[in-house]
């Protein structure tokens, strides 16, 4: 079966689920409920075989592809680093108070 029916068969069966669950929990209607027990049961192994189905489509085109990292030369990632503003940085608080010190006579 190709991936676009099971997804077909899973929405109508989504839906189907969702009427007869209405009804057995508005209702009342024990049929109903019975309905969605193993309807539910039906959509498990419809799920597994659309992780199967999804999982061999991925795998037949690739993937995504990733992008690769340009490569740079050593001589100009220096030539950057030294080009760059120094910032200076305070450092964080953490939280100690300085106690005074008195001075000894």
């Amino acid at each position: 079966m190709a991936l676009k029916d099971t997804i077909r068969k899973m929405e109508g069966m989504l839906m189907d689920l969702a009427m007869d669950l209405r009804k057995a929990s508005e209702k009342g209607n024990r049929a109903a409920a019975q309905r969605v027990r193993t309807g539910t049961i039906q959509f498990a192994k419809l799920s597994k075989q659309f992780r199967k189905e999804s999982v061999a489509a991925e795998k037949k085109s690739g993937g995504k592809k990733q992008k690769k990292a340009k490569k740079t030369s050593r001589k100009k990632v220096v030539k950057r680093q030294a080009t760059k503003k120094k910032t200076t940085r305070r450092k964080a608080p953490t939280g100690k108070k300085k106690v005074a010190r008195r001075k000894r006579r």
